[in-house]
């Protein structure tokens, strides 16, 4: 199974692929579900589509520069640089700008930021399993040769589906983090921290299967990143548990 054409259709001679389409898709689902989800931690409607005003566009931009500043040798100009239509966002950067953007917009608002990215990271998760989706008509973020036999087509070779593992298992991780936040958690930032933990553990050895990693020196920067976020999860979930416990 080969990836399709990663145009959707045309208007007025430009092409809208399907990488922006999957990608906005799941970022406008990602809003609707945490404004819904938003009374259950004292947050209003309001406060989660202003966030989102902020959050988005940052998220982008953080993607883009993250991964350019890993590929600067593969971009000569800043047209080139800028044009993300064809592929090139690396999501640990939009995590890290996305999360700057909410602890600036909490602190303004006086809303504990912790309980903010506990209301909204069940929904970024699903929005990666959408988004996914576009390496997939970009044919790109895949894994190297295999034969199993979910196996997709390649540049003529048979290779892993990593875009199909990750989007998944965030998928479940949506799943599995809305239950926990509305059923389980007993104090704020508990929801985000398994997140941390979870997301990184599949990345870390996702990332072993691929074969476009970015890199710093010899090491894999998404592994790096993933064992770094897997820590922080581990500390920050003990840390709010005793610091900030909900009451019941």
């Amino acid at each position: 199974m080969g990836h399709p054409d990663p145009i959707a259709f045309s208007i007025f001679g430009v092409d809208i692929r399907w990488y922006g389409i999957l990608i906005a898709c799941g970022m406008l689902l990602a809003v609707l579900i945490s404004c819904k989800r938003a009374p259950s931690h004292g947050i209003t409607e309001d406060d989660v589509l202003d966030l989102a005003i902020w959050m988005l566009p940052a998220g982008v931009i953080g993607a883009r520069l993250y991964y350019v500043l890993f590929n600067a040798k593969y971009y000569h100009s800043l047209s080139d640089a800028l044009n993300i239509r064809n592929g090139g966002l690396a999501i640990h950067g939009g995590l890290i700008f996305g999360f700057i953007v909410v602890v600036l917009i909490c602190r303004r608002r006086k809303i504990n930021f912790l309980n903010m990215l506990d209301l909204i990271i069940p929904s970024v998760a699903l929005a990666q399993a959408i988004g996914r989706w576009g390496n997939y008509f970009n044919g790109e973020a895949h894994g190297g040769p295999t034969d199993l036999p979910w196996a997709i087509l390649v540049d003529g070779q048979l290779v892993h589906p990593t875009f199909l593992y990750e989007s998944l298992w965030c998928l479940m991780l949506f799943i599995f983090l809305s239950w926990f936040d509305k059923k389980k958690r007993t104090a704020m930032g508990q929801t985000f921290s398994l997140y941390l933990i979870l997301y990184s553990l599949e990345r870390f050895f996702v990332e072993g299967l691929r074969t476009d990693s970015l890199m710093i020196g010899p090491f894999r920067q998404a592994q790096v990143i993933s064992v770094c976020a897997m820590i922080a999860g581990i500390l920050l979930f003990k840390y709010s548990s005793k610091k900030y416990p909900l009451d019941k």
